[in-house]
């Protein structure tokens, strides 16, 4: 096993520094293409991303840590930010990502005591029993998935443009 409390924080920590530099002051032809019908744009992943932080990771690890196994989490909708359109600003998006996320990264620190409670368990809605290293481990490669996706999801915007380059742009490969 690769994980590591704080190697997995450094991840945690760069995620709303990286998506600001990314992203900031980007045009909204950037913000608002998407891969096509049932898929998302930037400003969708940032919503998704800042509902995360108000309601799945730190409330988890929360409930494992005051319930163990004994109650399931609550099912967390991973398309509920489609539901709610919001006026903010992708500036105010990223900020209030970035503010949620110090406090959440400082929680965590806060919560996790010693080393022993990485192994502590939960029980998810669909996958059963999970310990808090896994539930940590998935909100880093969660951060990952999803800069990749914004990656993807601007590149696809120039698909037709690159003409016959892109055989050569891994970005645009289709599985």
């Amino acid at each position: 096993m690769n994980f590591r409390l704080e190697e997995a924080i450094e991840i945690l920590e760069r995620t709303p520094q990286t998506l600001e530099l990314f992203i900031t002051g980007l045009s909204k032809g950037w913000l608002t293409t998407n891969e096509g019908e049932g898929t998302w744009n930037v400003t969708e992943v940032i919503d998704h991303l800042i509902e995360g932080e108000k309601h799945n990771w730190i409330p988890r690890l929360e409930l494992i840590l005051q319930e163990g196994e004994k109650r399931p989490f609550p099912v967390f909708d991973r398309n509920s930010h489609l539901n709610e359109k919001s006026e903010s600003s992708m500036d105010q998006k990223l900020l209030e990502f970035k503010m949620i996320r110090i406090q959440n990264v400082a929680k965590l620190k806060s919560l996790l005591e010693t080393e022993d409670y990485l192994e502590l368990k939960g029980q998810h809605p669909a996958f059963g029993v999970v310990k808090v290293r896994e539930l940590i481990s998935t909100w880093a490669v969660h951060d990952l998935t999803h800069m990749a996706q914004i990656v993807r999801v601007m590149a696809e915007r120039y698909r037709t443009d690159v003409g016959p380059w892109v055989e050569y742009l891994g970005v645009l490969r289709r599985k």
